[in-house]
């Protein structure tokens, strides 16, 4: 029986009159609101009194609690963050909170090692790196991992740094890397390319111009001039970004700036982040479970999920509108950022305006996701449209090639090229490989070589010579079969054809991890995703199609080892005789009566071939 029709009145009156966080649960013990208070009895019993008053949402709430619970915290803060972890941990249906169900990505910057490295990740720790984030999707960190990467020419590189060996890669010669793998750079050098990538993630443009600066001059004074000149050219690249990050009027505050637009079951949050007065960098949020609930509760919502787990609060928070839980929230925010933080509603000047604008965008986002549910008609289209967020692609990945290596042992090694166009298999643009340049067990050599073959064809097809229409076509994603091993294999083929628009991952069998080239850890979907489905689709077909070569191969070369060694068997007589008999297994069981009295056979042959078999 429902609890809205009990009395919880002995229950209720035990409760004490303290802060903490309460759990209402059905009837099978699953989790349905969490939810916090400072006077915990007050608001449990508010729920089992008078129906009269209640909001849609929260009269079908109460229809379906069957039991509550409660833990009592020493503060409303302690209440606060205790609520955040369960409704991470629980997801529950009747609560406001962020829509993905996954962490969020960071940029990670790891100060432990010799020569850091600067990558994506999913977990932070205590471990001396840097954080920067969360970002809303792994598109928006890519974004600006691809920025940073022109700006700065750090390593992206997972190899041990000797300082000694013979030749750079690609990214030194388009000016990428410093090096340091070679002694180019030494450590103090490469020590100034990591501080400065950290005072620009940090929002301090204006420092890194005037090092740079400093740099370029000294550089020139020691008649370096080589080394000015791409000084010069980071400088103006910098310089670029930075007249396009200015916020008018806002002088060099460090704030961040959040709009909210609603749209009934969801809501889109805007948030962008100023640092030193520039725009440094944006994101958008989706928050479900907002039926029926006020944008004061999912404004507050969301500043305690994402400040949670945000690796920088800054001074000054502005926000569009009036949230009842100011003052707690900014208790809790200067316990977390260890200093003081405002909660503002600008009313007038630059920082209104600068609101208005981005509640503008939260609007324009939430249309565009309206837009986007009515546009979704198909799984294909939904599967496509998770990878290129998953997988952060530029476009939908329409044209999807996966390959794969298949042999025993090292022999008849082949490779196979499956084609997925808008989500179904393309068969007519398959295509098969024979391994040319090399015999073993080398798989990584053996993906080289293929992708070299193929997109060595589509850059001829970029140039005008080539005809071939299933190697003219560009891939929206090019699918490896295998770990982060024979993904290497493959960024080095594109680095060395020069085709660094084609986007790479790779996919591993065992816990069907999908690996990414910047990526220092796995993407990891829901195992229930589209996206996944097509993924292993098409890396299936691949799989099938290579067996399948392969298998022939060794069955032609099996009977070529069986019968070529046969005295008086050329290519004539070893064709008629499988015509015959259908195998060498049915040679091997024929007898040699039967061997004599084929086309063009003798007692005398038929007999060396039962002895050789």
């Amino acid at each position: 029986m429902p609890a809205a029709s009990r009395t919880f009145s002995t229950r209720l009156a035990a409760v004490p009159l303290k802060p903490g966080v309460y759990i209402h649960r059905d009837s099978s013990g699953n989790v349905l609101y969490v939810g916090k208070s400072s006077v915990l009895r007050n608001r449990l019993r508010s729920y089992f009194g008078s129906k009269k008053g209640l909001d849609a949402k929260t009269a079908e709430l109460v229809s379906r609690i069957d039991d509550f619970e409660y833990i009592v915290t020493e503060s409303e803060q302690e209440a606060l963050l205790l609520e955040n972890s369960l409704i991470k941990k629980h997801r529950p249906k009747y609560n406001v909170r962020l829509k993905d169900d996954k962490t969020y990505p960071y940029i990670k910057v790891d100060l432990s090692e010799e020569f850091p490295r600067v990558y994506v990740t999913r977990r932070t720790a205590n471990d001396g790196a840097r954080y920067f984030g969360p970002f809303a999707s792994a598109g928006s960190v890519r974004k600006t991992l691809d920025l940073l990467k022109r700006l700065f020419p750090y390593r992206s590189c997972t190899k041990t740094i000797t300082g000694i060996d013979d030749r750079p890669c690609l990214e030194y010669h388009i000016k990428r890397c410093v090096a340091p793998c070679t002694g180019y750079a030494s450590k103090i050098d490469y020590s100034k390319v990591i501080d400065q990538v950290l005072m620009f993630l940090e929002g301090n443009t204006k420092d890194v111009v005037r090092e740079l600066e400093v740099a370029m001059r000294e550089a020139s004074e020691q008649l370096e001039f080589e080394r000015a000149g791409a000084l010069r050219d980071r400088l103006k690249a910098i310089e670029r970004v930075y007249e396009g990050q200015k916020v008018v009027g806002l002088g060099r505050e460090n704030l961040d700036v959040i709009g909210v637009a609603y749209g009934g079951e969801e809501a889109w949050v805007e948030i962008f982040f100023v640092r030193q007065g520039n725009l440094t960098g944006r994101d958008h949020f989706t928050m479900s479970g907002t039926r029926d609930e006020t944008g004061e509760e999912i404004l507050a919502r969301f500043i305690e999920q994402f400040y949670s787990s945000a690796s920088h609060v800054p001074r000054r928070i502005l926000i569009p509108e009036k949230t009842g839980r100011i003052q707690v929230l900014v208790e809790w925010l200067e316990t977390v950022r260890d200093g003081p933080v405002d909660i503002t509603i600008p009313q007038r000047g630059a920082k209104r305006r600068l609101v208005e604008m981005v509640s503008g965008n939260a609007k324009q986002g939430l249309e565009q996701l309206k837009l986007k549910w009515i546009s979704d008609s198909t799984r294909m289209e939904t599967a496509m449209s998770e990878l290129q967020e998953e997988l952060n692609l530029p476009a939908l990945p329409r044209r999807i090639e996966c390959y794969d290596i298949s042999h025993i042992q090292g022999t008849n090694t082949v490779a196979s090229m499956s084609v997925f166009q808008d989500g179904q298999p393309l068969s007519s643009d398959y295509r098969r490989f024979k391994i040319k340049t090399h015999d073993g067990n080398d798989d990584f050599a053996s993906m080289r070589e293929v992708l070299n073959r193929r997109f060595r064809r589509l850059k001829n097809a970029r140039e005008g010579n080539e005809e071939n229409a299933s190697f003219t076509a560009s891939p929206d994603l090019v699918l490896i079969d295998g770990g982060k091993g024979q993904l290497s294999s493959a960024v080095e083929s594109m680095l060395h054809l020069g085709l660094q628009d084609i986007q790479l991952a790779s996919i591993a069998k065992r816990e069907e991890e999908v690996f990414l080239p910047d990526a220092a850890e796995p993407v990891i979907m829901p195992r229930n995703s589209q996206g996944l489905f097509l993924l292993q689709r098409a890396r299936d077909e691949a799989h099938r199609f290579a067996i399948t070569f392969h298998r022939n191969l060794r069955g032609k070369s099996s009977v070529k080892s069986a019968l070529d060694n046969v005295p008086g068997i050329g290519p004539k007589r070893r064709k008629m005789l499988i015509r015959t008999f259908g195998s060498v297994k049915g040679i091997r069981e024929a007898t040699e009566e039967q061997i004599a009295a084929a086309p063009s056979m003798t007692a005398k042959i038929a007999r060396q071939i039962k002895d050789h078999l």
